[in-house]
C-alpha cells in the first residue's frame, strides 16, 4: 500500500508563486516515477508535469517556463514551483507516483489563483 500526501496548496493573486510538496510512504521499493496532475473546474483532469527516476522531466505546454519539478528520492518527497501562477491555474493539484505500471493518488491540494 502506497500513501501520496500533499501540502502547499493556498490562495494566491496572479503573478504569484506557490510550492506544492508531495511525500509518498509504504510499499515502495524502488525510486518511481512520480508527477503532478490537476483538475479545474469544468475540465478534465490534466498532466502538469512528471518527473523520472533519474531526473527527465515533461512538462504540459501550458506551463512550460513557469512551473519546475523536481525531486528528492532520500525523502520519495516531488516538488512543483510554480510561478507567474494565473486564474487559469486554478485547480486541484494531485500528486501521482506509478509503481510497476499502477498508479497511486494523493487527495489532492487545491491552489485557486485570484484577486
Amino acid at each position: 500500500q502506497v500513501q501520496l500526501v500533499e501540502s502547499g496548496g493556498n490562495l494566491v493573486q496572479p503573478g504569484g508563486s506557490l510550492r506544492l510538496s508531495c511525500t509518498a510512504s509504504g510499499s515502495i521499493y524502488t525510486i518511481p516515477a512520480m508527477g503532478w496532475y490537476r483538475q479545474a473546474p469544468g475540465k478534465q483532469r490534466e498532466l502538469v508535469a512528471t518527473i523520472s527516476s533519474g531526473g527527465r522531466t515533461n512538462y504540459a505546454e501550458s506551463v512550460k517556463g513557469r512551473f519546475t519539478i523536481s525531486r528528492d528520492n532520500a525523502k520519495y518527497t516531488v516538488y512543483l514551483q510554480m510561478t507567474s501562477l494565473k486564474p487559469e491555474d486554478t485547480a486541484l493539484y494531485y500528486c501521482n507516483l506509478n509503481l510497476f505500471g499502477m498508479d497511486y493518488w494523493g487527495k489532492g491540494t487545491l491552489v485557486t489563483v485570484s484577486s
